[in-house]
């Protein structure tokens, strides 16, 4: 019983590191997919954004459009950086509270099988004593 209750409590383990490594790799799959979304819509902004300051270009002087355009480089740059950041927190939090539902989840499944392993263990302890009073 003991190594059945250890090959029992091995099974949930691995079990629980492999939809651990599945999640994981959900989690990455959308967070690229996001990205790579994020990516298309600021390029298209981008796109936007520098085909306006092409047709200013032809009234503005040469150092404000390099300015404007500077300007929009860096509001690019700190509009990605916050979007990864705010998608990395997303992802650690969602890690988090997946890894502590597992482990509840886990705790519950070990609570269960050691609950069935005592009864188990009583019946047999039962049976025991009754065969010897029969005897």
């Amino acid at each position: 019983h003991e190594r059945e209750h250890d090959r029992e409590i091995s099974e949930l383990i691995i079990k629980h590191e492999e939809e651990m490594e599945k999640l994981r790799a959900e989690l990455n799959k959308e967070q690229q997919h996001l990205l790579d979304e994020l990516r298309q819509q600021m390029a298209a902004t981008h796109k936007a954004e520098v085909e306006q300051a092409q047709l200013q270009s032809q009234t503005l002087h040469s150092l404000e459009l390099e300015a404007l355009r500077l300007s929009l480089n860096n509001m690019h740059t700190s509009h990605l950086e916050l979007t990864q950041s705010n998608l990395t927190k997303e992802k650690e939090t969602a890690l988090v509270e997946l890894r502590e539902m597992l482990n509840d989840k886990r705790a519950q499944e070990v609570a269960i099988l050691q609950s069935r392993h005592q009864l188990e263990w009583e019946k047999m302890k039962e049976q025991c004593l009754k065969e010897k009073e029969d005897l």
